[in-house]
């Protein structure tokens, strides 16, 4: 046993079997809140914690999916192309709604560090917090944060997009489909797309593409505005 725990084998086969049983509690309860990722996660901790597994064991295999992400960003290119005539249709406020959304999710973060007297590294963890998980660590390891602190915030910030950006609409009168599709795209990313394919195919659509230049903003912006407001 200890000889299989100290192979790449364990750490991609726990990772595949949490996640499967996370899609699979997902799909059945049909709640946001059961998110396949939080799920897992739970799932991953939960056992290594009770048979007492070092986590060095564990990332024999996990670093190798973890590496995976980096490449995997290349598919977000696949919903832009596919949305690519609504995104000529309503190309400047689709952009302006974008660029507004990270800007505020990125300056939200530092003035909040700022507010509360949080380190920096931990605030640099923070600040993508809104954008796709690939992205996400890359952007977190560029201006000096810790990506799995940054993984934690992706994922609770997806889950809380996803439970609340139907009734913040609601509460705001927003009715536009390609808004909201923005709003939830820009604020919650994959995890909030998921919501927005209930809302409606529009909703799903604009969401989706969201997700991708929404991330190419975040990068090009996040050490910028990190930088410039200390």
């Amino acid at each position: 046993m200890k000889n299989f725990l100290d192979t790449p084998l364990f750490g991609i086969l726990l990772s595949i079997a949490a996640f499967e049983v996370g899609i699979s509690i997902n799909k059945k309860t049909k709640l946001a809140v059961c998110n396949a990722f939080l799920i897992s996660i739970l799932l991953i901790i939960g056992c290594l914690t009770w048979f007492h597994i070092s986590l060095q064991s564990f990332n024999i295999g996990g670093d190798m999916i973890s590496f995976l992400l980096g490449p995997a960003t290349v598919i977000l290119a696949v919903p832009i192309y596919k949305q690519i005539a609504l995104l000529k249709a309503n190309l400047l406020p689709v952009f302006v709604g974008i660029t507004t959304g990270c800007v505020t999710a990125i300056t939200s973060i530092i003035g909040l560090s700022k507010l509360f007297k949080l380190q920096g590294t931990i605030c640099a963890s923070l600040v993508p917090k809104s954008v796709t998980t690939p992205i996400g660590i890359e952007v977190s390891k560029e201006i000096g944060g810790i990506p799995a602190i940054t993984v934690a915030a992706i994922i609770i910030t997806g889950v809380v997009g996803a439970v609340f950006a139907p009734i913040v609409c609601k509460v705001f009168h927003i009715k536009n489909k390609v808004a909201v599709g923005i709003a939830i795209g820009a604020s919650s990313h994959a995890i909030g797309t998921t919501k927005a394919l209930d809302l409606g195919e529009t909703e799903g659509a604009m969401s989706g593409l969201t997700i991708g230049i929404a991330g190419l903003i975040t990068v090009f912006l996040a050490p910028i505005l990190t930088k410039w407001l200390g």
